[in-house]
């Protein structure tokens, strides 16, 4: 199906494009502006919400050409059930991989390196079968020699070890859960990345969230995509508690990784200020935290 006739299907079934009231998105429309920098998707499952939200920034040929290697980056990081929402869904991860090969990608990898043990990290969160139903490959991420030294020149982050997809890849594309996190405050599109370095834990002991906004001198997704079906509001990164799950059917897709985040921050009922990591990023020139000043688009299911 082409985009055009995606977007008819869209229209047919009921999606409403510019309808939904999203507090944090201003009424910029995408029309005669161009294609939408932001998307807010709500009140669908992951597959379906991603369907119609890449539809309505221009279709996945924006990001992808034929014959590219495309890297996801997923939150996989825990051996715990989609319900507990610390890993992304892996109907995200499914439909992203999907559109990539539907629109010419030579490959798809998926990556991250886990806190838990990698294979059950992949196996509870269904992102191993997931991406495997949908033509993709898991790049291994479990040893030191998948990542490569690079100089970052950051204000902490002076040199770290990158995973080779994140250098190699012709599309990186951030695909975080939206939760709470007891270090940085917020898992999003940005510190979704510390997956992608061999040693997290000299993050912590030379500055958290400086370093984690060093990390976009490296490299800024090409598009994120922020997780918020379920979203972990308390006790993160990790919970066995199903209080602190909420069940919120969102989703935001952005080629401005800081908007993106600072979107999921008001999500959670916070200022995009009020985390560290997110006023370093912005004010290095990352990206914006008013999201509601890019051409935008709503869309409710």
């Amino acid at each position: 199906m082409n985009r055009r006739d995606f977007l008819k299907s869209c229209l047919a079934a009921g999606v409403g494009l510019g309808m939904a009231r999203i507090p944090f998105l201003g009424d910029a429309s995408a029309g005669e502006a161009g294609l939408p920098d932001i998307v807010a998707v709500r009140n669908g499952e992951p597959d379906k919400m991603f369907d119609a939200g890449i539809a309505a920034m221009g279709g996945m040929g924006r990001f992808v050409r034929p014959g590219q290697v495309v890297a996801l980056k997923p939150n996989v990081s825990w051996d715990v059930p989609v319900e507990m929402a610390a890993n992304t869904h892996p109907a995200l991860v499914n439909r992203v991989a999907r559109h990539c090969i539907e629109a010419g990608a030579k490959q798809v990898l998926v990556f991250d390196n886990t806190i838990e043990y990698w294979q059950r990290c992949y196996e509870a969160s269904g992102i191993r079968a997931a991406s495997a139903d949908a033509g993709a490959r898991i790049a291994p991420a479990e040893a030191e020699r998948y990542y490569v030294q690079r100089d970052v020149g950051g204000q902490t982050l002076k040199s770290v070890l990158v995973h080779e997809a994140v250098l190699e890849a012709d599309v990186l594309i951030s695909l975080p859960v939206l939760k709470h996190h007891g270090g940085a405050g917020l898992t999003g599109g940005i510190k979704n990345f510390m997956g992608a370095v061999w040693d997290r834990n000299a993050y912590h002991s030379r500055g958290l969230a400086q370093s984690i906004a060093d990390f976009l001198l490296v490299r800024k997704p090409d598009l994120t995509v922020l997780d918020a079906y379920r979203v972990l509001t308390g006790n993160g990164p990790r919970s066995r508690n199903p209080a602190d799950v909420s069940l919120m059917k969102m989703q935001i897709l952005s080629t401005d990784v800081v908007a993106a985040d600072a979107s999921g921050a008001r999500l959670l009922g916070r200022k995009p200020e009020d985390y560290e990591h997110l006023r370093i990023a912005g004010a290095m020139g990352f990206g914006t935290l008013a999201p509601e000043t890019l051409v935008s688009r709503r869309v409710s299911l």
